[in-house]
């Protein structure tokens, strides 16, 4: 049953079933314009969870004006294992956020993110998480930009440092399935992203955890290469273990010069440096290539160390997740901090008046951490975005000060809360949902 939550008069909220399918993707490809026609689009697998997604629907005339059944939708994916800093906590993965361009600007995404953080609420989903399409749109609905992520241009041939054991290690590239790949992938990535070897995990690193997700992350249409050919997968070893991958697919064109052809990785992950190196030193090298891409890398990823000349490579960083706390006391509560901790945070929140008032934070550090409403003053003042952004560890309390945007009330109290909040490894999802 849907949760009440105001919309403007003329609408509705409804709840989406798989017999949907066609409507959201009309709506979908308004919202999101694609070059591949709707009814291609509905023979690939749906990565929707299907209980988890809301319509608004249109009453009266304008319905048949609009070309489809509705104005907008919203969706969630179900990460029950959702990686924060030293442990996991239930979260919402909102996405499929679109409104029809006829009914913009009438207050029907304010409407459906409010109803998003009820049912959270609701289901016991402490945060909600989020790949933001445009940069300005969710910061006023509370999330606060938590990952970064590196993409980088790096030339063939690029210099690598040694790093002992890599050649230890050996690569063999296939074409990449489901079937022969897909238990690999999964084992894989979940171990790089608990910290295997180092028993730091890392923040963000969201698994595909549902069918509907897998399903369609492994299918591989033809009209969505943009002239690239099919996906790839370099599988790095040692001993018959596999210790890493890169999923990717490489494009080539004849200049008059030769080829220039680029390798496109689509996410790549090692266990260990020497692993990473051994991975690197393929990708960065196949014949016919002029340069290779990584998509998304986390800001503290290996090959940025190993790169001889980094400079070389155009780096750019991007935003990555977007965090927003649902539940003040079980998401801070939920994780664990660097450094012992004991403040009172003030937190403001327009959207969930619950998360606002003074919290009590007293964690030991890699321990346990409890959250509690406290009549004492508050140390640090801050709205919930700015508490999104630090949880992950990715942003510091002390640098969001610094622009104004965190109040410290009691002197040492903002440097102590800061290095708590820091986390080993930089927060990044490997993969935009």
């Amino acid at each position: 049953m849907l949760i009440d939550a105001p919309l403007p008069d003329g609408y509705r909220f409804r709840q989406l079933t798989a017999d949907d399918r066609h409507a959201v993707t009309l709506l979908d490809t308004w919202a999101f314009p694609s070059p591949v026609e709707p009814e291609e689009i509905e023979k690939m697998p749906s990565s929707l969870t299907w209980s988890r997604a809301v319509g608004v629907a249109v009453d009266g005339p304008d319905a048949d004006d609009a070309g489809t059944p509705l104005a907008a939708m919203h969706a969630s994916y179900p990460f029950g294992e959702f990686p924060v800093p030293g442990g996991t906590l239930p979260t919402a993965g909102l996405t499929w956020v679109g409104v029809h361009p006829q009914h913009r600007r009438r207050g029907l995404a304010s409407a459906m993110v409010d109803l998003h953080l009820a049912r959270c609420r609701e289901r016991g989903e402490p945060l909600s998480a989020l790949f933001a399409a445009e940069y300005p749109i969710y910061g006023r609905f509370g999330y606060g930009k938590a990952a970064d992520d590196a993409r980088l241009t790096i030339p063939r041939g690029a210099r690598l440092r040694d790093v002992p054991g890599a050649d230890q290690h050996t690569v063999r590239v296939e074409h990449v399935s489901r079937e022969r790949h897909g238990a690999l992938v999964d084992a894989v990535h979940r171990a790089a992203g608990a910290g295997e070897l180092t028993g730091i995990n890392r923040p963000g690193w969201a698994t595909r955890e549902t069918e509907e997700l897998q399903a369609s992350w492994w299918h591989d249409p033809t009209g969505f290469r943009h002239g690239q050919e099919s996906r790839r997968i370099a599988i790095v070893e040692r001993d018959g273990e596999a210790r890493g991958y890169a999923l990717f697919r490489r494009k080539l064109d004849w200049v008059p010069t030769g080829t220039e052809g680029t390798v496109n990785i689509i996410e790549v992950v090692a266990l260990d440096v020497a692993a990473a190196r051994a991975l690197w030193g393929v990708l960065t090298d196949l014949d016919l290539m002029t340069e290779t891409k990584p998509f998304i890398l986390a800001t503290d990823d290996p090959v940025l160390r190993l790169l001889d000349n980094r400079r070389a490579t155009g780096p750019l960083v991007a935003d990555n997740l977007w965090v927003r706390v649902v539940d003040v006391p079980a998401a801070l509560s939920g994780r664990q901090y660097s450094a012992d901790v004991d403040v009172v945070l003030g937190v403001t929140d327009a959207r969930l008046p619950n998360n606002a008032g003074a919290w009590r934070l007293r964690a030991t550090a890699f321990g346990e951490a409890t959250c509690e409403r406290t009549d004492a003053s508050p140390d640090l003042e801050l709205d919930v975005r700015e508490l999104g952004s630090v949880y992950l560890g990715g942003e510091s309390l002390a640098a969001l000060a610094a622009a104004g945007l965190v109040t410290e009330r009691t002197p040492g109290a903002l440097a102590r809360a800061s290095t708590a909040f820091g986390w080993p490894l930089a927060p990044v999802c490997s993969w935009i949902f």
